[in-house]
């Protein structure tokens, strides 16, 4: 048993020493082509890396119903628990591939009953025996080449990827819940307006009919008037159905039967978060997705190893000990001891192509992986520029719409008076009522857009503008 052990320790710390290199290309950065700053504002961009932002990005337009909502999002969002168990899994992998590095010993005790033929030999009668068996074995294929090192590396980079997919995936729930909140409260303000404007229509049309009765004004101008009442109803009717839609959409992202939620109409007052001027280089260092194909870039030139590994020979050691006897009280006694002791180096000399075959699509797959990469970056770019360059637009266009909203209400007030007057016809009031309508929405729309622009932008940063990390 000494002799074993040092044998076996010899052979050991041999192959450990033979371990020390690791075949294949080390993993490094591809380069990016990309501008020093942003065409919008100014803002520098940055070399992406994996750090995950934990800011509240939600809490900075102080909706407390929203906080709530995202709060749900995070805890009960069917898609989060689908990607957080594939990220499960993929941790579970990585520690089934670091057991390859160690020996496999096994213990596995038998008792046998064998009896002899009485037909052989010159025994004429049958002979009854008892094999008791106590076998400790042991095996080990020594990672010479670092081909397990590289499966591990692969292995760790796929579970990074999965925690970054986990990241990007509740980002992407996050975002687009406040999205369809901002939007759902977008058509509560012009639900809620459109109620104030029927009151004032319906005055209008009251006016009118007072003034038919008196024989001021005709039938049509009586017509005209209930027309706008029953139309504008009809549009404030008609927003119930995308209300509709967008409350399903958030009770889905917060994990509910559309069925069993409901959102109490509000006006949207939500208050848009002051976006700053400028920001140093980090600023795209927290996108979860492009870290995500950073690490299966360095998942796939792992793989590129393990396929050069393969033109490698195997090493495999095998040890074995135990006692055998066919006496019980004699099994555990030093001559019922065995020991074996051997290894095995295999070399495959011809395989029609099949090694080479394997390496080329391991860099094939390692080039397309860059690809992805590059066009995540540059896609993240994009997204960047386009929606600073919408909150700089929707501001400009905000402004102007409402001084077109103040023009079209001192309009509204102008012509009413004259038309109670006698000086103008009722279609003069209908037109400046619709005007002045038309442009109260059309600066409700574009507040909402300009809250859900802020949000992709913030999605697009990977979570918002504060660059301070946990």
């Amino acid at each position: 048993m000494i002799q074993l052990s040092i044998k076996l320790t010899t052979l050991l710390w041999c192959a450990f020493f033979l371990g020390a290199c690791a075949i294949g290309p080390e993993y490094k950065r591809p380069t990016l082509l990309t501008a020093d700053s942003y065409k919008e504002k100014g803002w520098k961009v940055a070399q992406p890396q994996n750090v995950i932002t934990h800011e509240k990005w939600w809490e900075s337009f102080h909706d407390t119903t929203l906080n709530t909502l995202i709060q749900q999002v995070t805890l009960s969002n069917q898609s989060l628990a689908k990607y957080e168990a594939a990220y499960r899994q993929a941790l579970g992998v990585v520690e089934s591939s670091k057991a390859s590095l160690l020996p496999n010993l096994n213990l596995s005790p038998t008792i046998s009953k064998t009896q002899s033929s009485a037909s052989l030999g010159s025994s004429t009668t049958h002979k009854l025996t008892t094999d008791y068996k106590v076998p400790l074995q042991a095996s080990w294929v020594p990672d010479i080449w670092g081909a397990i090192r590289r499966s591990i590396e692969a292995n760790e980079a796929n579970a990074q990827a999965s925690y970054d997919d986990l990241e990007a995936a509740k980002l992407s729930a996050q975002s687009l819940l406040a999205q369809s909140y901002f939007q759902l409260r977008g058509l509560d303000s012009q639900y809620l307006a459109l109620t104030q404007t029927l009151k004032a229509y319906e005055k209008s049309l009251q006016l009118v009919q007072n003034q038919y009765r008196a024989g001021i004004v005709t039938k049509k101008d009586v017509l005209s008037a209930q027309a706008l009442v029953h139309s504008t109803h009809a549009q404030q009717v008609d927003l119930g159905i995308q209300r509709s839609q967008l409350e399903h959409a958030i009770a889905v992202l917060i994990g509910q039967s559309p069925s069993l939620f409901s959102l109490e109409r509000q006006a949207l007052h939500a208050s848009l978060p002051s976006i700053p001027p400028s920001l140093p280089s980090e600023l795209l260092e927290r996108r979860p997705d492009i870290a995500a194909a950073e690490r299966r870039m360095q998942q796939a030139n792992a793989q590129v190893g393990l396929a050069e590994v393969a033109w490698y020979p195997t090493l495999s050691l095998s040890a074995s000990s135990g006692f055998e006897s066919s006496t019980l009280s004699k099994l555990f006694t030093q001559p019922s001891s065995l020991w074996a002791l051997g290894g095995t180096l295999s070399a495959a000399l011809f395989d029609g192509g099949l090694r080479e075959g394997n390496k080329q699509q391991a860099l094939a797959l390692y080039d397309a992986s860059v690809a992805s990469y590059k066009q995540s970056v540059l896609s993240a770019f994009q997204q960047v520029e386009d929606n600073l360059a919408a909150l700089q637009i929707l501001e400009q266009e905000i402004a102007i719409q409402q001084e077109a909203l103040r023009l079209s209400n001192e309009a509204l007030t102008l012509t009413l008076n004259q038309y109670k007057a006698g000086m103008l016809n009722y279609t003069s009031v209908a037109v400046a009522q619709a005007t002045a309508l038309n442009n109260q929405n059309s600066i409700v729309s574009l507040q909402s857009r300009q809250l859900v622009a802020c949000v992709s932008l913030i999605s697009a940063l990977g979570g918002g503008w504060n660059i301070s990390h946990p």
